[in-house]
């Protein structure tokens, strides 16, 4: 099995569990005189094995990570390190150029020219500029996390 395969396994296991638990929860209690939707015990039961399943998925899937290497920037792993920080960086520059832009929440433009007049902290372009950097790096990146999914078979 390639990683690619077992990350949509985990990700369908994971849609499993939450469909199981709003099952389990709607029918935990009922009304007397009537019966539950389902059976809360089996679908308990069901879980489990999901949960067991997922369990091993993960592992599987974190151990070909910290082994499978991706280019120069070592293993999938750090990989996913890095993409986790550009997306933090990106995100980070983007509302401070959006805040210095004076576009959000709390923005009132000068109606008058008695009123002050807000200024920019920070330059703008030059933020913008380094966010649309970062957004290519991303992107690039994204691209090689994939395609080593897609390449590397999952380990045991």
């Amino acid at each position: 099995m390639k990683l690619g395969e077992a990350l949509t396994e985990r990700a369908e296991a994971a849609r499993r569990v939450e469909q199981l638990r709003t099952r389990i929860n709607g029918s935990a209690r009922y009304q007397e005189g009537e019966l539950p939707p389902e059976d809360a015990a089996v679908l308990l039961t069901e879980l489990d094995q999901v949960l067991d399943n997922l369990e091993t998925l993960i592992r599987r899937i974190n151990r070909t990570n910290a082994t499978v290497p991706v280019d120069d920037l070592g293993t999938l792993t750090d990989a996913l390190a890095r993409r986790d920080v550009l997306r933090l960086r990106h995100a980070a520059l983007t509302a401070a150029a959006d805040a210095a832009a004076g576009s959000g929440r709390g923005h009132v433009a000068r109606q008058l020219r008695s009123e002050l007049k807000m200024l920019a902290a920070l330059p703008v372009a030059e933020l913008r500029e380094r966010a649309d950097g970062l957004a290519g790096q991303l992107r690039e990146l994204e691209v090689r996390i994939q395609r080593t999914n897609w390449e590397a078979d999952l380990l045991d």
